[in-house]
Formats: structure tokens, C-alpha cells, sequence
């Protein structure tokens, strides 16, 4: 199946792309600290800690950058493509940020976690 390549179907593509793989994330990320953490290694709940606090950092990014006013000189695609990329390095900040000690919040629910279950 064929589409023509236009602004209009760009658009819709990459926002239903991006809405999919947003939804996709934070759904995983909810059904992991739903579920049964009591036997987990050290090392998985430390992981499970670290994706929530950059998923937290992103998303806080992610807002702060909407208080950034979009120029008006640049085309659709164009904006489509730096959007695409804002995305990208932000959340690829966000991880860097928590592997690099980030804000503390992954340590701090990691040791919250120890205590809740008892490990």
C-alpha cells in the first residue's frame, strides 16, 4: 500500500507514531511497578527506579519545552523534523541524566522500595 507523500499525511503519520510509542512506553513502564517486585534482584529494581526517573525527567523536558514559543518562519516538514529530533535528544538526555546520578529520586525509590518489601 502506497500513500502520497504530502504535509497533511507526514503529520498524521508522525504524530500517530509518536502518540503509539509514548503510550507504548508509559504503559510498559506502569505494567513493570504493577507488578510483583518482591523477588527482584537488587539490580531490577534499581532498573525499574532508573526508567521511572527518566521517564519522570522526560516528561518534565518535555513540558518545559512547550514554554518555548515555535518560530513561524519554518515549514511544516521541516518543523515535523526538528520535533522528531527534540524528542529524541531529550529523551536521550533524560537517560543520560539518570545513568549519570540524575536527580536522586531513582536512589530514593529504590531504598523506599527496599523497605516496603522488606528486602
Amino acid at each position: 500500500m502506497s500513500l502520497p507523500i504530502d504535509g497533511m499525511n507526514m503529520n498524521n503519520y508522525y504524530n500517530n507514531t509518536y502518540a503509539s510509542a509514548a503510550d507504548g512506553k508509559a504503559n510498559s513502564l506502569e505494567e513493570t511497578l504493577n507488578s510483583d517486585l518482591s523477588k527482584a534482584t537488587d539490580e531490577e529494581l534499581m532498573n525499574v527506579c532508573k526508567d521511572f526517573e527518566a521517564y519522570f525527567v522526560e516528561q518534565m523536558l518535555k513540558a518545559m519545552q512547550k514554554m518555548i514559543p515555535d518560530s513561524e518562519e519554518t515549514s511544516a516538514s521541516t518543523k515535523q523534523l526538528q520535533d522528531y529530533y527534540k524528542d529524541e535528544m531529550l529523551q536521550s538526555m533524560a537517560e543520560s541524566s539518570t545513568e549519570n546520578g540524575g536527580m536522586g529520586l531513582a536512589q530514593t525509590l529504590y531504598e523506599q522500595m527496599k523497605r516496603n518489601y522488606n528486602l
